[in-house]
């Protein structure tokens, strides 16, 4: 998320300050690159791994910042919401047993992190692009990490956008909802991968990872479930920039595009070009102190930080952003690959890394000046295709059509060979990284596909949340045993997940297909609707969605033998309907139940009706 150190820019001469610093600092930038004072002759290879904290049920769990402090290692910090964590990997040159050295410490850091969560409330570390078992009344306020920018990023979006933030998505099921703060971007749980490329090389590579990211986004896709919606293969593509467009009621003319973007055209000739795009297209919302003028530190024989960029490239979130950094006072410019999910485990991780950099490495000639010989839109198409629908893409790749696992295959892994073997790294980790590739290809089995059957398995005989919980636990045991996905097995049974029913929020069990009527629905439908169903129990709702009543099949009978053509479901329902949230016990709803002698309970959550619970289903619980 960039620096913490932040605050909103809510005055004018804080705004016109941070111009002048952010202008002064492309000024700067031009400056160095004529004068090519930037880092020569290493390459290094860096990644940040974002995690999902869970509790022994595995659901979200926000003790975040308790396992921080009890990890004490300055390799991990916060993130947006309390249950996430970040760790950032000391870049390493690219070369020898560099990612075999990545595997290693990413494992050890991982071991560390799971250690000090089972410590507290046997919490536990789950790799992946989104967690299954997120609910939506997780995604508020009251969740998100308490520092500075997060909070400031917020109230930005809120002061723009107003109260409500609307998302929909649609795939094999469709979600549309309103939700009250930027916590649904910490739904996104990524794994960042960092390249440092030689200055007289970055036009061509930065254009050059715009084109491969539609085919490594469909061999690492991870992320097709969202609050219990099958979406996208790679989910987190759309709900990211939803999450934090400011575009929807926006005073502000310039945001014509979302921050968040694969971008609008490909780089012609210098890399300023991407800098004078985000200026002339995006307001600035931030600033911070500056302690230096960037210009003048250069005249002075220094190296300046450009911090004035650095916050502004920290507000918009290209999928492949460039990053400029120092190393012991030596400028230098990366590629940032942000579009890769987390998980499935660390060795699937780092073989997305070797991939991605064999390519990045090893791009032949003849795609030097790539922009001649592809429209952009090509591209940029591959890749929303590729978030879509994964492994099963058919691209067009300059000019012809084919298949992601025929590309990948015949293209693709030799010419990250080939790029791997350049930068000198070992013969035997090029082997092992790519061949999980290659049989994760050939197998077609990526994380989303793994997801994606394992919990239509489970939703056949588990209710939505129970299935999520039993999916995310088979999840924390692969990761655990340290195979990479394509040795997972379907996950069909929930012998991992030990619930104690009596004791068990209703979430878990609750009917979440739940049928109504608005209360001037005439009887007759509301009876047709109960007889279709087979269902007794059926909620009256009003013009606002909120619960206003309970239909039995009692009130039904009593109007045997009465013409029902002018009564509406308002006439005939139970008012004053009990209701609970979906965080009540199975034995308190029980005692509920018994106490009012009612059959049925409507469930919600943060107001709205989520599910119902039933008499009946409740002694099958109870009994089973």
């Amino acid at each position: 998320m960039g620096l913490h150190s932040v605050k909103a820019i809510e005055s004018l001469r804080e705004r016109k300050d941070f111009l002048y610093h952010l202008l002064n600092d492309l000024e700067a930038l031009e400056l160095m690159l004529e004068r090519d004072v930037f880092e020569k002759g290493i390459q290094r290879v860096g990644a940040e791994q974002e995690l999902c904290l869970v509790d022994k049920n595995y659901l979200p769990s926000n003790n975040a910042l308790k396992v921080l402090e009890k990890i004490n290692d300055h390799h991990f910090t916060t993130e947006l919401a309390l249950f996430n964590l970040e760790i950032n990997l000391d870049p390493v040159p690219l070369r020898g047993n560099c990612f075999a050295e990545m595997d290693r410490v990413l494992n050890h850091l991982l071991s560390k992190a799971d250690k000090a969560a089972r410590s507290i409330d046997e919490n536990k570390i789950i790799l992946t692009g989104i967690l299954p078992t997120l609910r939506k009344k997780d995604l508020i306020f009251d969740n998100i990490t308490p520092h500075q920018r997060y909070k400031v990023m917020n109230q930005i979006l809120k002061k723009i956008r107003g109260d409500d933030f609307l998302l929909k998505i649609k795939g094999v099921d469709e979600l549309i909802l309103n939700h009250k703060s930027i916590l649904f971007e910490a739904c996104n749980t990524s794994y960042q991968m960092h390249l440092q490329v030689p200055m007289d090389q970055i036009v061509d590579k930065y254009n050059w990872a715009q084109v491969i990211a539609g085919p490594v986004m469909s061999i690492t896709a991870n992320s097709p479930l969202l609050l219990g919606r099958e979406l996208w293969s790679e989910t987190r593509i759309a709900l990211f920039q939803q999450s934090v467009d400011l575009r929807n009621r926006s005073y502000l003319l310039r945001e014509q595009k979302p921050r968040v973007s694969f971008g609008t055209a490909w780089i012609k000739d210098s890399v300023i070009e991407l800098y004078q795009d985000d200026i002339t297209r995006y307001t600035p919302l931030l600033t911070t102190d500056f302690d230096e003028d960037a210009l003048a530190v250069l005249e002075h024989g220094k190296v300046p930080k450009l911090k004035a960029i650095n916050v502004h490239n920290g507000t918009i979130y290209r999928w492949n952003r460039l990053c400029y950094g120092q190393n012991n006072g030596v400028p230098h410019m990366r590629i940032e690959n942000r579009y890769i999910p987390a998980g499935p485990s660390v060795k699937d991780q780092v073989a997305n890394t070797v991939f991605w950099v064999g390519l990045m490495m090893g791009m032949p000639d003849k795609y030097k000046k790539v922009q001649d010989i592809i429209p952009f839109k090509d591209v940029k198409g591959n890749f929303i295709n590729a978030s879509r629908t994964g492994i099963n893409t058919f691209f067009n790749w300059f000019g012809k059509g084919i298949s992601a696992k025929r590309l990948i295959l015949t293209e693709l892994l030799p010419i990250a060979y080939q790029g791997l073997v350049k930068c000198n790294i070992d013969k035997e980790d090029i082997t092992y990284y790519l061949n999980i590739i290659e049989k994760r290809t050939e197998t077609r089995k990526t994380g989303a596909e793994w997801i994606t059957s394992s919990n239509r398995q489970l939703s056949d005989h588990m209710t939505k949340d129970v299935a999520n919980a039993t999916l995310t636990a088979h999840m924390y045991r692969n990761q655990q045993e340290g195979k990479p996905v394509h040795e997972w097995q379907i996950a069909k049974d929930n012998d991992l997940l030990h619930l104690d029913v009596e004791y068990s929020k209703l979430e878990k069990f609750m009917t979440t297909e739940v049928f109504v009527v608005r209360e001037n629905d005439l009887v007759e439908l509301v009876a047709k609707i109960m007889e279709w169903r087979n269902i007794h129990h059926i909620p009256v709702v009003n013009d606002h969605n909120k619960v206003t009543g309970i239909i039995t099949d009692k009130n039904i009978r009593k109007l045997a033998g009465r013409d029902q053509k002018l009564i509406v479901a308002k006439d005939i329902m139970i008012q004053n309907v009990i209701t609970v949230d979906a965080d009540t016990s199975i034995q308190q709803a029980n005692r509920i139940m018994i106490e009012n002698k009612i059959g049925c309970l409507p469930i919600l959550e943060l107001g709205e009706l989520v599910g119902i619970l039933t008499k009946n289903d409740l002694n099958k619980l109870l009994h089973k």
